[in-house]
């Protein structure tokens, strides 16, 4: 009896000490800083608390970033529809050779350090690049034709290559999908292919466009490093002014009213993406994606399918291909792998305090230790969600969730404001890293840990295995390649974290996206090489582990 009593109360005990872990790490790392900036935004003066926001809110600088961080993620997310939507309807309804491999280099992108992007960008499209080498060399022109660096084009081009695979994944996976039976109707009834996509696709696809829509808009609204090196400070967003108040001008009370309004605004954008990606994950009257898709039987269809393809390599690899070959042809020595060797040192003219190739080291333990720390709670959580649905289970959703609508650069400058304790810990990087990737473990490890059957841990403790032998000899060998995806979503998120690191890192201990920005913003070929090398590793690792991701992903649907 008392044994029993014990069993009983240790099962009410262990839910408990389950979300222990991730509460206090939350409560600690995440709602203290928000809390601390939160006060700073409202630190009362002479005239009271709301006197200074007020004050802030008036200065004419403040409504120019937030309309042009407004406007230019609600016109990046258009070009991401437009490039991205034919892609998701050749990828839903066509079979062809090299469909999964262009699918996985199609979300390489969605893993790319913001730094590498820029830098991939500036391999292409730059004074230097690729496109300007081109096409001076055939016109024999003295100046470079294409300028658009330091334009906002260039960011609008940054982002639509960034995002693209988001709508690609969440629209595609959804048409691919859906039941064909409706457009079959309305053909019948006469209605041409326009009309048909007009008032019968379209509006049944509506839901998971505006879930991927809210999603680019959120991740272009935040957008940090794309906006800071090709852009510059005058196309400043909020992510950016958050930055130059915190850092270089030290205002933190505005900062901390940046943050606020930002939060605030994310947090709304967040509210109508979780309502509209339920409605988005279950197509009306589904179909398995294989019975619908087919390979291209006219001229038509081949037409599309080719278009698509090649839109799709153009925009996405030749970015990436100009990044890598700028890397060894750059100067006038040809084909060389001197800015590769050159990471091994620390010139005087070179913009660091210590020699490049120790940011590899400090890159590869900060993501080591931040993917173990978030597979850990990250995994916690997942357990707890799965559960039958209760009300803790309910609120605990979205609250996992919280981090990933909380910009990098505010997160960092919570930091500054409430944990100056910790400022030249090392530990501080990896905890920032942790809770940028923890809500990507959590929604990667979920659909995997609620698809398993039940009835194979019944079985197993029918047969007498105790629970723990259930869980190690039942769940463990089925989630092994969803913790194997989480781990390395984790670890690709903290190698390429940029906003974040930019305030919190010690300047004696870089990251390999900040040597990337640091060389970038010196003058110099050496600087510019050395960048350009540094981003085609980091760009390798991001790739490798996109490919992994794909290859051991559990089932089509994912909101990342």
């Amino acid at each position: 009896m008392v044994r029993f009593f014990s069993i009983r109360r240790l099962d009410r005990l262990f839910p408990i000490l389950r979300l222990a872990p991730p509460l206090l790490f939350l409560a600690v790392f995440f709602f203290y800083p928000l809390l601390r900036i939160l006060q700073v935004s409202f630190a009362a003066d002479g005239d009271g608390p709301w006197a200074g926001i007020g004050a802030m809110a008036r200065q004419p600088f403040f409504w120019r970033v937030l309309w042009f961080t407004t406007w230019q993620a609600a016109a990046s997310t258009l070009l991401t529809l437009l490039i991205g939507l034919p892609l998701a309807y050749v990828f839903a309804r066509y079979t062809f050779r090299g469909k999964g491999l262009l699918q996985a280099l199609l979300t390489i992108p969605f893993v790319m350090p913001t730094v590498v992007v820029a830098a991939a960008f500036t391999a292409l499209l730059g004074e230097r690049g690729l496109v300007n080498q081109w096409m001076q060399s055939i016109g024999g022109l003295a100046e470079p034709p294409v300028q658009i660096m330091r334009t906002v084009w260039v960011i609008l081009l940054a982002h639509a290559f960034y995002n693209v695979s988001v709508v690609v994944r969440t629209v595609g996976t959804f048409w691919a999908n859906l039941n064909p039976r409706w457009d079959e109707a309305a053909a019948v009834l006469g209605a041409p292919p326009l009309r048909r996509l007009w008032e019968v696709t379209l509006p049944l696809l509506l839901p998971s466009i505006l879930a991927a829509s809210l999603l680019v808009f959120l991740f272009c609204f935040t957008s940090f490093g794309v906006v800071l090196i090709l852009g510059g400070l005058q196309f400043a967003t909020l992510e950016v002014e958050i930055y130059r108040q915190a850092v270089s001008l030290f205002n933190l009370p505005m900062a901390a009213f940046l943050s606020l309004v930002q939060m605030a605004l994310t947090f709304v954008v967040m509210f109508f993406y979780t309502r509209t990606q339920a409605r988005a994950s279950r197509p009306l009257e589904a179909r398995p994606a294989q019975t619908l898709a087919h390979a291209p039987r006219s001229t038509r269809d081949r037409w599309l399918v080719g278009g698509g393809m090649t839109i799709a390599l153009l925009l996405l690899l030749s970015p990436l291909l100009a990044l890598a070959w700028r890397s060894v042809t750059l100067g006038d020595e040809g084909f060389s792998l001197r800015f590769y060797q050159e990471l091994a040192l620390n010139r005087r003219q070179s913009a660091f305090f210590v020699a490049p190739v120790f940011a590899i080291r400090n890159s590869l333990l900060f993501a080591s230790a931040a993917m173990l720390i978030s597979l850990a709670l990250g995994l916690l959580s997942a357990y707890q969600l799965a559960q039958p649905q209760r009300r803790i289970t309910t609120l605990l959703d979205p609250l996992f969730l919280l981090p990933l609508g909380t910009s990098a650069v505010t997160l960092g400058f919570g930091y500054i404001v409430a944990l100056g304790w910790m400022r030249t810990s090392l530990w501080l990087t990896p905890i920032a890293h942790t809770l940028i990737a923890f809500p990507f473990v959590v929604r990667t490890f979920l659909p995997a840990l609620r698809s398993l059957d039940p009835r194979l841990r019944e079985s197993a403790a029918v047969l007498g295995a105790s629970p723990l032998r259930v869980w190690w000899e039942v769940d463990a060998p089925l989630l092994a390649p969803a913790a194997l995806v989480s781990a390395v979503f984790a670890f690709t998120i903290s190698l390429g974290e940029f906003g974040a690191t930019l305030l919190i890192s010690r300047p004696d201990f870089p990251t390999m996206p900040m040597v990337i920005y640091r060389a970038l913003g010196q003058p110099g070929l050496l600087n510019y090489g050395q960048a350009l090398a540094m981003s085609t590793l980091l760009m390798a690792v991001a790739a490798g582990a996109m490919l992994v991701i794909e290859r051991f992903r559990i089932g089509e649907a994912s909101e990342f």
